[in-house]
């Protein structure tokens, strides 16, 4: 991976202990004291004023590999660069100066907003690290919530007092409030209804524009990926299994699980006949996870070399990768 970019990411592994956690191996033993893979050697870049999808079912990884680059959850190993600065192992004091420069707006606006804080002092919360001087507080708070689509005479409202839609435009104001080079959207629209999703993400294509912010976007809708990012990773299991342009990706999937990830996606014309790429069974564990291609359980393709031998990412078009022994229309 080139040295350029905002954010790079090189072999990132988190793991949890799995403490009480049991399970069969292969051969009918019990296995116990083990660890849960979470995200298991993924390798990004994003480049400035650009965003990356991230995509995958439930229990992927998507969120602990958030949470990883921000540093809220620690990496078991790997490195994280940020403006081709390593920032893995900085310490509090020097994480506290890069921190408005890193955001992340969460999934749940209901959970993520403090029940007993005012709107204003919600937003007006991330800028105290920045500056002291409380006009400046006063009016970087008020400028940012009109942003989102919110009036001033709503700042003294507490969170309770507003729609989810509503919640998620002051997450977002949160989020905006420090001018941060990134933010990651940690599936941003999922918990509000379908008509105000729209706004949302519209909304948040507006102010990418207007803060020429990067974004990191998070979701198992691929829908939703597709019409905001320039690229797209597919996760599975704790693995990037493809990662490519967005048009280039959704038109030529290279990995079987993408092409069914893509196949699910529903068809505005209810006549439409279209056939679904087969997923067989369901997502092995991420405490034991499968040797080899982590897919190989659940893949139509599959053969031995599949269980024996793990694929490693690699190039087969311009700038268009896919962990696969078999790909698809290569």
């Amino acid at each position: 991976m080139s040295n350029t970019g905002l954010l790079r990411l090189e072999g990132i592994v988190t793991h949890f202990p799995a403490k009480g956690a049991m399970f069969y191996s292969e051969s009918g033993a019990l296995v116990t004291g083990t660890i849960i893979h979470a995200v298991d050697g993924v390798d990004l870049s994003l480049d400035r004023n650009t965003t990356l999808g991230i995509v995958g079912e439930s229990g992927c990884g998507k969120t602990t590999l958030a949470k990883t680059i921000l540093l809220l959850i620690k990496p078991t190993s790997g490195r994280l660069y940020f403006e081709g600065r390593e920032i893995t192992n900085l310490s509090y004091a020097d994480l506290a100066k890069i921190r408005p420069n890193l955001q992340m707006i969460f999934q749940d606006p209901f959970s993520s907003l403090d029940p007993r804080m005012r709107a204003k002092d919600i937003i007006a919360e991330p800028l105290t690290v920045v500056t002291n001087d409380r006009e400046k507080v006063k009016k970087r708070v008020l400028e940012v919530f009109e942003q989102v689509g919110l009036t001033a005479d709503q700042l003294n409202r507490f969170p309770n007092e507003f729609s989810g839609g509503q919640r998620q435009r002051i997450s977002i104001a949160r989020a905006l409030a420090t001018k941060p080079k990134l933010v990651i959207l940690d599936e941003p629209t999922s918990a509000l209804d379908a008509s105000i999703q729209a706004q949302i993400l519209n909304l948040l294509l507006d102010i990418q524009e207007q803060y020429k912010v990067s974004y990191l976007f998070i979701s198992h809708n691929v829908s939703v990926v597709r019409h905001m990012s320039d690229r797209i990773a597919v996760m599975y299991l704790g693995k990037v299994v493809e990662e490519g342009p967005v048009e280039d990706l959704m038109s030529k999937p290279k990995h079987p699980y993408t092409s069914a990830l893509i196949s699910s996606i529903p068809k505005p014309n209810p006549k439409a006949r279209r056939e679904m790429a087969e997923i067989r069974g369901e997502t092995p564990s991420p405490i034991n996870p499968p040797s080899g291609c982590r897919y190989h359980t659940r893949c139509p393709f599959a053969t031995k070399l599949c269980s024996d031998k793990e694929p490693q990412l690699q190039e087969l078009e311009s700038a268009h990768l896919v962990a696969c022994h078999y790909p698809l229309n290569a």
